[in-house]
């Protein structure tokens, strides 16, 4: 079984982020990970290996520091990895990413693709369906679990507090929730072997996609949340407090 496994490098969930002057782009904190729901995507696929055997395949479209999250996924057991190498192209929208990706894949024999329900930096959740629909594969999103058995798989969605059982045939792309799996912590085996891998580039122009290819959506200002009031601390005996509570809810707030 030939296992693909999409992923992305994201901020660090602890790296600052603040708002650029002019409204249109982000100042980012240069700590990096691999994406939260990919960590999921991968070990599932090596779960997959495990069971059925077969390659796992890891690709990524980023700009140079990504081959750090491919070394991560070679050293949790991944077998190889390609790097589809242009930071202006990645830092473009789900379509764009969604086309480069699908080129890449055209390229290759497999059985699954794997993806993250989404990428935490943007949460967009939408490059994964693209990719499926510019491959004519079907597509089962929010996976908890998922059974692969003659040709055929069984995954269960999680959707919006209830749980469907899908039956697809292969080759299909499935998109990892969290609850699938708990990835697993390199070995210091792993993270040698990682070290040590060559990881080979892909370039835009080498998939056939033309970088004025054209954007389908664009940014126009970042908005930074709104802030959270102070907390306010009810002092008294619990009676005398609650009642407090009660005054400020119903007066204040107009809770009740």
């Amino acid at each position: 079984m030939n296992i693909i496994v999409l992923v992305k490098q994201v901020p660090d969930p602890e790296a600052l982020v603040e708002i650029a002057a002019s409204g249109k782009d982000l100042n980012i904190e240069p700590k990096f990970a691999i994406n939260l729901f990919d960590e999921f995507a991968l070990e599932e696929a090596l779960r997959l290996k495990e069971k059925h055997g077969g390659p796992v395949k890891i690709i990524c479209l980023g700009g140079p520091k990504a081959i750090e999250a491919l070394r991560t996924a070679i050293a949790m057991g991944a077998d190889e990895a390609v790097l589809i190498e242009d930071e202006s192209f990645a830092a473009r929208d789900g379509y764009d990413t969604a086309l480069a990706l699908s080129r890449a894949l055209q390229k290759e024999t497999f059985d699954i693709i794997l993806c993250g329900r989404q990428a935490i930096d943007r949460d967009r959740a939408e490059v994964p369906q693209m990719v499926a629909q510019f491959l004519g594969l079907p597509h089962v999103g929010v996976i908890v679990k998922l059974d692969i058995a003659d040709g055929k798989a069984t995954a269960e969605s999680s959707l919006e507090g209830t749980t469907e059982v899908i039956e697809v045939g292969l080759p299909a792309v499935f998109t990892a929730q969290k609850g699938l799996n708990e990835p697993r912590v390199p070995l210091i085996t792993g993270v040698m072997k990682a070290m040590k891998a060559q990881i080979p580039k892909l370039t835009i122009d080498s998939l056939g996609v033309s970088k004025d290819a054209g954007e389908k959506t664009s940014v126009l200002r970042y908005l930074p949340p709104k802030k959270r009031p102070a907390v306010q601390f009810i002092e008294g005996e619990p009676a005398q407090a609650a009642a407090e509570i009660v005054r400020i809810l119903a007066d204040v707030e107009r809770a009740i």
